[in-house]
């Protein structure tokens, strides 16, 4: 599956990717993970994040786009993509923090680009794409919050319901949704495993037969090898 998750910081995204990540690589499935699209980029260092937080708008966009059109091939090239935000946030977050000084957002950015990406993808026809949008109740955004705030938060409190309902708004936008690749995901209430479930189910129109065998098989729940036995193939745990 190639899945691109979407929505409002707090609603479940990270975790759902590394649950996924994990879930696939315990089936013996290599990944490639990119949760790294907000600003400033998580997967860098401590320090060169608190660098790019005060980097010009410009250098940031510039940045930003160069990310953004070099994921249009990961996600073409590798069968099991986890891609967290991707084109979409950045529609949101810049149309709304672009001109707050207090926040990493840049304006005037490339709106232009955004159903381009998705048709560079789409002209793959690939058959497994998912787009997932994420979302909770405002409360329930507010209490991760309070509960767990993020270094380098991005929303504000007060702009939870407006936020939504952008998120909404951009996901029926896109080409993904179009094409009836989009799946809805409420993750109010759950546990971050109830919400891995609900995922796989809702996903399974969308996998290819393959993925399906792969889901159906049953492997150990702690770590295991794989053997072969008279051409069987038998996966046994770890002593």
């Amino acid at each position: 599956m190639r899945a691109i998750l979407a929505g409002i910081e707090y609603s479940g995204k990270s975790t759902l990717i590394q649950l996924l990540d994990q879930y696939y690589r315990h089936h013996k499935c290599p990944t490639h993970t990119d949760d790294h699209f907000s600003i400033p980029d998580a997967s860098l260092s401590p320090a060169s994040q608190a660098l790019m937080v005060g980097f010009p708008d410009d250098v940031k966009e510039r940045s930003q786009r160069m990310q953004i059109h070099y994921h249009v091939e990961v996600i073409k090239n590798y069968a099991h993509t986890l891609i967290g935000g991707w084109h979409l946030e950045e529609a949101v977050y810049s149309a709304v923090y672009g001109s707050d000084p207090e926040n990493t957002y840049y304006k005037n950015y490339g709106y232009r680009f955004q159903r381009l990406y998705e048709s560079q993808v789409l002209e793959a026809h690939l058959p497994d794409i998912v787009l997932v949008h994420l979302t909770a109740s405002d409360e329930a955004i507010r209490q991760r919050m309070q509960a767990s705030p993020h270094p380098y938060q991005i929303i504000k409190e007060k702009d939870i319901a407006r936020l939504k309902q952008l998120f909404a708004e951009e996901i029926d936008k896109s080409l993904f949704t179009h094409k009836g690749f989009k799946i809805e995901l409420d993750t109010t209430g759950k546990t971050p495993q109830q919400s891995l479930d609900e995922l796989l189910l809702l996903s399974e129109p969308r996998i290819t037969a393959g993925e399906l065998a792969m889901r159906a098989m049953l492997v150990p729940a702690g770590e295991y090898e794989v053997k072969y036995e008279g051409g069987v193939r038998h996966t046994v745990p770890k002593s």
